[in-house]
């Protein structure tokens, strides 16, 4: 089987002395993996960061065998934020989770052109309220929607207008931009309840459910941002 296509590395490990095993997320093959010969090499090697979009020849002499990867670079990304911690632990996050959330050989295109689109959020000076929000259309795509406006009711309390969620028990304010995606917000401290509750989400409604382990990277990532 032998295909071309381009696609994000989003994960990579060492195979042998000079190969590496590769993931990639691609536009037409969804997720893939394949050895990449040489992929310790100084030739390489600089380019083949979790992140980069690369061209892609796929080989592989039985459906049943791992094949490999011939690649070339297209787009480099992750090297232009080695010196911006948090962006670097938020690509790398990124990446886990569409690692850990897609199957194999699945394509989905929506989920390629969103993976585009997180890279012109991140190129933004004031970033994280918009990464937020791509985060719900990330899960909104794999089929996970948090369905906000469904289970909210606006109400005026200590002289504004907030959006509140009700159980039994409690109730809960939710952050305005969620909400109303336009509203301009800057304060960090509501950003990060912004995030706590979309990571909730993450948490109890897709990774426990499937027995799947809560991302490395994302901690790290979620702890750079205090």
């Amino acid at each position: 089987m032998n295909w071309i296509d381009v696609g994000f590395l989003i994960s990579k490990s060492r195979y042998s002395e000079n190969s590496l095993i590769s993931e990639f997320y691609t536009k037409n093959h969804g997720k893939v993996s394949g050895i990449i010969f040489g992929g310790t090499s100084r030739k390489i090697k600089n380019y083949l960061q979790v992140g980069n979009q690369l061209h892609i020849n796929y080989n592989s002499k039985s459906l049943n065998k791992i094949g490999y990867f011939n690649v070339e670079i297209l787009k480099v990304f992750s090297p232009i934020y080695f010196d911006n911690y948090q962006k670097l632990s938020c690509i790398n996050s990124t990446m886990s989770l569409v690692k850990l959330l897609t199957a194999d050989s699945q394509s989905n295109t929506k989920l390629f052109d969103l993976l585009e689109k997180f890279y012109s959020i991140i190129a933004k000076s004031i970033w994280l309220k918009d990464y937020i929000l791509w985060e719900l259309e990330l899960f909104k795509t794999i089929g996970f929607d948090l369905e906000l406006n469904s289970l909210v009711s606006k109400e005026f309390l200590n002289n504004k207008h907030v959006y509140v969620v009700k159980s039994k028990t409690e109730s809960k304010v939710i952050p305005n931009f969620l909400i109303d995606k336009h509203v301009h917000i800057d304060d960090l401290a509501t950003l990060l309840k912004g995030l706590k509750l979309v990571d909730d989400f993450l948490e109890k409604t897709i990774l426990k459910p499937s027995n799947l382990n809560y991302p490395i990277s994302r901690t790290s990532f979620i702890n750079s941002l205090k």
